[in-house]
């Protein structure tokens, strides 16, 4: 479930709940900002689907944790 396919819509894909959660960085938020901005997402739902959109976006190297607060990776 981590890109869409015939059966999984990108909305519910890892990809693009990581994605939605790209546009908010630009306020450099704590993960726990960003979880409460989320928590009642739909496609981000559950804590579990958030982390690992997160992880995601690390492993990709888009963003990184400086001093505390997520930022886009430069």
């Amino acid at each position: 479930m981590i890109l869409p396919t015939k059966h999984v819509p990108p909305s519910k894909s890892l990809l693009g709940a990581s994605a939605k959660l790209l546009r908010p960085l630009r306020s450099s938020p704590t993960v726990t900002d960003l979880w409460a901005q989320f928590r009642s997402d739909p496609d981000v739902a559950t804590f579990e689907r958030f982390v690992l959109a997160l992880d995601l976006l690390f492993m990709l190297g888009v963003v990184e944790l400086r001093d505390g607060r997520l930022k886009r990776s430069d």
